[in-house]
């Protein structure tokens, strides 16, 4: 059965993300005892910046591959050569703007200039060329696959992190930052020398035709707009709050992302089958997506209480000098249950050929998350981060939620399934 294979499939993810989970948990352990709470709370807020803009530099390129080869596998030769300069590119401007915001807006995070250049390096020139390795995997239906070398930079800042953890270098802040640069070097060198195909050479590499530009430019505010909720409140935390509650903010939110990634994994391995069916085969789609939505929603629910019951045990491993990241967590459970949903949404959109409704309401969800954490921050301080996160997850879960129906009637009225 349709569900049965993806249900499969979910599972052989699932597994290969606990492994990213165990190595994610992994680094925030030593990261967060190695650094005070406000270091940990500056170093997040900055990387979370990085990593928001470094899912620009592919301009969206990298969802272009995916969807084209889950078509057919022979068009990884049209998009690569256009897809690789137009990153390097990418990347190099907003590594630009990197720096700009971190002057204008985040001067007070006391992260040096070289630090700032290993994590933009990492970001947004390194980490999306690993972006258009994965696409080409979980294409070609190699779902766990795709999440191991998606894995592997994690696991090599683990080492970074634990060396540096080992050593206690008078200034570990910067050693890290290193460290994070160098394992993410290292894990491209390993994909370039075993990927089942060599990359297009650069003589090989052409600019994007119009068509191309218009057609990744909408992927690529799909990814910014995908991302953001994720990261922006760790760069907001940093903006607003004293930098002893962003690294506590930092820290639970990290904890709570991290254990939604079986929600992350059942999409994934639905994506390359909604890519080829969800405007075709509506009917099918439909029962698909009933299936999707009712598994995210319990494993949320189950999810948020398991979190609210065990947000102790995050002091006992963080450390004494995290005390209230407990507190922190439970807040967050609240958001929980509307992060997973707004990830399924997004997703559903995009099945049905909607991809700038899922931008629009992602969108509309980080205006409110911008807007929440100015007014929540101001009245109930550390705890008004995860208010606001609630507010933003479940307004772009209800905004979605809505969209998906809608447009799920309107499909099936102009291309009824025959």
């Amino acid at each position: 059965m349709l569900q049965g294979a993806i249900a499969q499939s979910t599972i052989r993810t699932s597994v290969v993300l606990g492994l990213r989970l165990a190595v994610q948990a992994g680094g925030l352990l030593l990261v967060a005892r190695l650094l005070e709470p406000q270091q940990f709370g500056a170093f997040t807020g900055v990387a979370a910046l990085a990593v928001m803009l470094g899912t620009l530099a592919t301009f969206g390129t990298h969802l272009v591959l995916l969807g084209e080869m889950s078509k057919d596998p022979v068009r990884r030769a049209q998009v690569l050569p256009y897809a690789m300069p137009t990153t390097l590119v990418c990347g190099g401007v907003l590594l630009a703007v990197f720096f700009l915001i971190h002057a204008l807006a985040l001067q007070g995070s006391g992260i040096g200039w070289r630090v700032l250049l290993a994590i933009g390096v990492a970001e947004m020139l390194l980490q999306p060329l690993l972006a258009l390795a994965a696409a080409q995997l979980l294409a070609l239906g190699r779902t766990a696959r795709s999440q191991l070398l998606q894995t592997l930079p994690l696991f090599l800042r683990l080492v970074a992190a634990g060396s540096v953890f080992v050593l206690q270098p008078p200034d570990a802040l910067s050693m890290y930052g290193y460290g994070y640069c160098i394992a993410t070097v290292i894990a491209l060198m390993v994909v370039v020398r075993y990927m089942p195909r060599a990359w297009p050479p650069p003589r090989q590499w052409r600019l994007p035709t119009r068509r191309e530009l218009h057609e990744s430019a909408s992927f690529a505010v799909l990814n910014i707009t995908a991302i953001g909720p994720a990261e922006l409140d760790k760069t907001l935390a940093v903006r607003l709050l004293p930098l002893t509650a962003a690294g506590l903010y930092a820290a639970g939110a990290r904890i709570v992302g991290a254990v939604t990634l079986p929600v992350i994994a059942l999409m994934l391995s639905a994506m390359p089958r909604l890519f080829r069916e969800g405007q075709n085969h509506l009917q099918r789609t439909a029962r698909l997506l009933r299936w999707i939505f009712a598994a995210t929603t319990l494993y949320s629910m189950v999810l948020a209480a398991a979190l609210w019951w065990c947000s102790p045990l995050f002091v006992w491993l963080l450390g004494d000098k995290y005390g209230g990241v407990d507190e922190v967590v439970r807040w967050l459970c609240i958001a929980v249950p509307g992060m997973a949903l707004r990830i399924a949404a997004g997703s559903a959109l995009m099945a049905l050929g909607q991809p700038w409704m899922r931008a629009g309401f992602e969108l509309g969800g980080l205006v409110v998350l911008v807007a929440a954490s100015g007014l929540l921050t101001v009245r109930y301080g550390t705890y008004g981060m995860p208010l606001a996160l609630a507010c933003a997850e479940w307004t772009m879960a209800a905004w979605g939620g809505i969209l998906v129906v809608r447009c799920s009637k309107i499909v099936r009225m102009l291309r009824p399934d025959r």
